[in-house]
């Protein structure tokens, strides 16, 4: 391709989709732009699905991000309710034997949820607004029942929200989590312990380092047989363990096995004119030379800005720290950065590590002696003190510095568990 394209084709019509046509067109765009859609439901917002919407305290509505007749005002004509099965040299084709012509194709296509071996159909998984619907209504049955309960497979985030959803309903919780900590993964082993702190504080059976053996045949209800030689049923079951890039389609065109390998600015590895976006794109990084495939949903809006930059000729927006946040149990944990490449972490603030309250904990994560990442728990005020700090990779002591000239809200009134600024560095785990 040379020069601006005169047709963008760009497949999946979530968040990075979206915000993909949209920074085209704000970026003075005139050619043709499709979008394709696997859901029937224009563009909404994810994230309050396992939130607002499984709580009951949105609808439906509000987590719509566009709808058809916006698109078309923008000069986007939609596919929705039309699946990718094939890429071809400079076209795409559809579920339905139709082919769309395009000289630069952008792919969003998003994650599907992972099950497990024989897992029955009336168990849950929750990725898209259907899913997130009829999770509401299996909660509202169950919440009425009495002594109704739920089983959770999958300690992280989504399991974390599903499970204090449920339990502001009054049911019953019982989450399982194969690794010693739930959110490990993200947050690493001491700060996943708090995460484990807020279910059990929240009332959820947490069992961890287990794994979930069989589902055992128990009618409308489920059933399940563990590692460790027990069982548990409950009158409803989610499966919340993480989704697999949808990328099937693909074929044998290109390696994708953790994700699409992307150039820095998302141009996809071995096939012209395509680049990708969000949870299916494995981005190189430019400082480490390594490539990372993230699955937040602020990555997608900025990787969307990046790659509309590139199919222009323009030039690509400034690095964003990365961000992620979750609700759970009345508190949100909040993370800026990239804790994976932490070696050690340091408190900065609060008293959880040790046994305190967790709402006020703050911690940094180190590779080395520079900051990488800074996760906070019910403390909004506190890490956006840090971002700056993460944006620079800022050093040890410039960290401890901010650290002691922060008071925290509440510090000496006693209004909250985040006591007085304490930095203490702590060695390795």
């Amino acid at each position: 391709m040379r020069g601006q394209p005169e047709h963008v084709l760009v497949i999946g019509a979530g968040l990075g989709g979206l915000r993909t046509v949209e920074h085209l067109r704000s970026s003075g765009f005139q050619g043709r732009i499709s979008l394709v859609g696997a859901e029937v439901h224009a563009p909404y917002d994810r994230p309050p699905l396992s939130k607002q919407l499984l709580t009951g305290h949105w609808e439906a509505e509000r987590v719509a991000l566009s709808t058809v007749e916006a698109l078309d005002e923008l000069g986007v004509r939609t596919y929705l309710g039309m699946r990718a099965v094939a890429l071809r040299p400079g076209a795409v084709e559809l579920a339905d034997g139709a082919s769309l012509h395009g000289d630069a194709v952008v792919i969003a296509t998003g994650l599907v949820p992972r099950t497990l071996p024989g897992q029955p159909a009336h168990v849950h998984t929750l990725r898209t607004l259907d899913d997130a619907l009829a999770l509401r209504a299996t909660l509202e049955r169950v919440g009425s029942l009495l002594g109704g309960s739920l089983l959770v497979v999958g300690g992280g985030f989504i399991g974390a929200e599903v499970a204090s959803a449920a339990r502001a309903r009054g049911i019953a919780v019982t989450v399982l989590e194969a690794l010693p900590v739930p959110s490990a993964r993200a947050l690493g082993t001491e700060l996943g312990a708090l995460a484990a702190r807020l279910l059990v504080e929240g009332g959820v059976d947490l069992r961890t380092a287990v794994g979930l053996t069989s589902f055992v045949d128990a009618g409308d209800r489920v059933a399940v047989a563990l590692s460790d030689g027990s069982a548990v049923e409950a009158d409803a079951a989610v499966v919340g363990i993480g989704g697999a890039p949808q990328l099937e389609w693909l074929g044998d065109r290109v390696d994708t096995t953790d994700g699409l390998a992307c150039g820095p600015t998302g141009r996809v590895c071995g096939l012209d004119a395509v680049w990708a976006v969000g949870d299916v794109a494995a981005w190189e990084d430019t400082t480490t030379g390594t490539r990372h495939r993230s699955e937040h949903w602020t990555n997608a809006g900025d990787q969307a800005a990046a790659v509309a930059c590139d199919i222009l000729g323009a030039e690509p927006p400034p690095a964003p720290v990365p961000y992620f946040w979750s609700d759970q149990f009345g508190l949100k944990i909040q993370l800026v950065g990239r804790p994976e490449r932490a070696d050690n972490m340091l408190p900065l603030h609060g008293d959880g590590p040790d046994g305190g309250a967790v709402r006020g904990t703050v911690a940094g994560y180190l590779a080395g002696d520079h900051l990488v990442a800074v996760a906070a728990f019910g403390a909004a005020r506190l890490i956006a003190r840090y971002r700056p700090l993460v944006a620079d990779g800022a050093d040890r002591a410039a960290v401890l510095r901010t650290a002691a000239g922060i008071r925290p809200p509440g510090a000496g009134r006693g209004t909250n568990g985040a006591g007085p600024a304490r930095p203490r560095p702590r060695p390795p785990p």
